[in-house]
């Protein structure tokens, strides 16, 4: 459902009791655990119970299993998740009293008064450049806030009210919330056209960000290696704001060299304006979080950190939930899990774990995510799943879109070149698929945005007790 954004958005404190629609979801979680550190009266109902939910609650925040009307009494702003639909029993409710009913993008912003805000946007990386740019700016002492759209190992959450002024966003641009923002600095990752279902063309998705380049206030760092992030320096620096250009490309700014990625990590060296600055080493592996490393490390030095605390930051970092996270090992067999859902994310995350396994084999299963999605990148998506030993593809999540008999798994599938392709149905039976495929050795890679997180666990689990 989409809600729209109120003319005037007052501070996080003048809202009185905050209910959460989606609670459990990365976004609205962030936001809901800000603004209970600010001491605001905070609760909030998901559909199902999640570890989430139960973090939420171990910070004595209300969580509800379900939805109801009666969630809403003595509650004075709601804010929901664009997951919810219009006949969501809290949100008739919420309409019925009257009560300030606002997407989650203008509970963001209402947190973000009063700090200094640092939004990391982009099509791909904004997750982990986010979380790595808030690792680094703790080691530097600044203690920053931060909102991130993943739970992070290494900051024990994905947000956290500091004492400092400084706010580190995520700023997601999937429904145009980047654009309710104005931060004093951002980061824009990469710009490569995605969530047509909202925008409609390519054109009006990088419009968007030409639009987010005025809400700017001082300087935006971009990566120099990605087209459609370069091509914003010139509208930037029309506009007076500082532009810092970071990442591989020989007129960097903030430049990146001798990458190696071997095994888990990843190390690479920098250079500022032709002035070496050292290595850096994340415990990472590839060559995209070299880069979100740089952006992170172009908008700390910019802020004005020290260049050593900043890297020893850098390499604090291990990783969020679902960005090739590992899950474990049974039977020789490594697991991991990552949210990758559009073909350059894709190929990232392949070659990623590439590096990973080495010589032994790549077993990649794939739900595709959202039929509109599907329908344009579908074969791209196949394309780029070629790079593994053997591809299994489950049926589409679709989200909050309806099946099209039109546009299945099988454009996916048809478009790998290669391994060997199996059509593995819905994800509920997806384990049982895997299992007689998989062998000591292997490497497993669960990839999609959608509930394929639950295979992994469920693929250990069985390989455990054949042991």
């Amino acid at each position: 459902m989409r809600i729209p954004v109120p003319a005037d958005i007052p501070s996080a404190d003048a809202l009185g009791a905050v209910f959460f629609i989606g609670i459990g979801g990365a976004g609205l979680s962030a936001i809901a655990r800000l603004m209970a550190q600010q001491g605001i009266e905070v609760s909030g109902s998901d559909a199902a119970d999640s570890a989430v939910l139960q973090a939420l609650r171990a910070e004595g925040i209300t969580c509800h299993v379900g939805h109801d009307a009666s969630h809403l009494d003595g509650i004075d702003t709601v804010i929901a998740s664009t997951a919810v639909r219009a006949d969501n029993p809290e949100i008739v409710e919420a309409q019925r009293r009257g009560l300030r009913l606002w997407p989650r993008s203008a509970g963001l912003r209402s947190v973000m008064a009063g700090r200094r805000t640092i939004a990391v946007a982009g099509t791909h990386g904004k997750t982990t450049t986010t979380a790595m740019l808030a690792c680094a700016l703790i080691t530097a002492g600044a203690e920053p806030s931060y909102a991130i759209g993943a739970e992070v190992a290494s900051l024990g959450a994905n947000a956290r009210l500091g004492s400092g002024d400084l706010l580190v966003a995520e700023a997601d641009e999937s429904d145009g919330a980047f654009l309710v923002y104005a931060p004093e600095g951002a980061i824009v990752t990469n710009v490569d056209a995605d969530h047509l279902d909202n925008y409609g063309t390519v054109e009006a998705y990088d419009a968007a960000f030409d639009e987010f380049m005025g809400n700017i206030g001082s300087f935006v760092v971009l990566n120099a290696d990605d087209p459609g992030a370069r091509r914003l320096a010139a509208l930037a620096r029309a506009r007076g704001i500082d532009v810092v250009l970071a990442g591989f490309a020989d007129d960097a700014d903030l430049r990146g060299a001798e990458l190696d990625v071997q095994g888990t990590a990843t190390t690479f060296t920098v250079t500022r304006d032709g002035v070496d600055l050292g290595p850096v080493r994340l415990a990472v592996p590839g060559a995209h979080y070299a880069l979100d490393a740089l952006l992170a490390l172009g908008a700390g030095l910019h802020l004005g950190h020290d260049l050593d605390r900043l890297v020893a930051g850098l390499g604090t970092y291990t990783g969020a939930n679902r960005r090739m996270q590992p899950l474990g090992e049974a039977a020789g067999v490594r697991v991991y899990d990552s949210y990758a859902h559009h073909p350059t994310e894709i190929r990232a995350d392949l070659a990623a774990a590439r590096a990973i396994a080495g010589t032994d084999r790549l077993v990649v299963a794939y739900q595709p995510h959202l039929v509109s999605r599907t329908r344009i990148h579908g074969v791209q998506m196949g394309q780029e799943l070629s790079a593994a030993d053997l591809v299994v593809v489950a049926d589409i999540y679709l989200a909050r879109e309806d099946a099209d008999p039109a546009v299945t798994s099988q454009i996916v599938a048809d478009a790998v070149d290669g391994p060997e392709v199996i059509l593995g149905g819905p994800v509920t039976g997806l384990a049982d698929v895997l299992l007689p495929q998989l062998r000591a050795g292997d490497l497993l890679l669960t990839l999609g945005a959608g509930d394929i997180t639950t295979v992994g666990p469920a693929v250990l689990a069985a390989l455990d007790g054949r042991a």
